[in-house]
């Protein structure tokens, strides 16, 4: 057991590495010689737990992203069980704005790596490839509650879903503070999901 907490520590701390070098430089220039000396850890063992630098940047944002999913979790799961569909369609809208400095922060690396995504076709295969998880979830709450006016839900997920990226897009380049992008928020789910009663 401790062993595998050490490693999960290892690969961690090798991570947060990637993530500081992709926030201040971008990931084009992340090297496993700049990972290891960011990390404070010997070249080896970066190539020990990662492999190659493919490996190490996608493994870096996999670990990034259980992160995310977990605290967005747990917020939403503050509010209780017996929200309502919509709220908690919001609530989900809301974990990909960057409306606190951790999650600032890993929209400013996830968005390094959607600027790599497009120039490396073995990322981009990854980006296509990978399972629509959270418009499905969306979809499936949408679905389940009757007061919510739709004809496709899963369309009206990835509408949603695409309008709060591009909010967040927004938000990063400080062109929209939080109060503005969260009314905004709340007239797309009007008009896509109708009024609430």
């Amino acid at each position: 057991m401790a062993s595998d907490e050490n490693k999960a520590r290892r690969r961690r701390q090798i991570a947060e590495a990637v993530w500081r070098l992709a926030a201040r430089d971008g990931l084009e220039a992340v090297t496993l010689r700049q990972v290891a000396d960011e990390a404070g850890v010997s070249m080896r063992l970066v190539q020990y737990y990662f492999g190659n630098r493919t490996t190490l940047l996608l493994a870096a944002l996999e670990i990034l992203n259980e992160e995310a999913e977990a605290a967005a979790q747990q917020r939403i799961g503050a509010l209780g069980s017996d929200i309502p569909a919509r709220e908690l369609v919001r609530a989900i809208l809301m974990e990909l704005l960057p409306l606190d400095e951790d999650r600032r922060r890993r929209y400013v690396v996830q968005s390094a790596y959607f600027v790599r995504f497009l120039t490396d076709p073995q990322l981009q295969e990854v980006a296509r490839t990978a399972d629509p998880a959270l418009e499905s979830l969306l979809a499936s709450i949408l679905t389940a509650d009757p007061t919510i006016e739709s004809d496709d839900t899963f369309a009206d997920a990835e509408l949603l879903i695409a309008f709060a990226f591009g909010l967040q897009a927004e938000m990063l380049l400080n062109q929209l503070d939080e109060p503005h992008a969260l009314r905004l928020l709340d007239r797309t789910l009007n008009r896509i999901l109708g009024n609430p009663h």
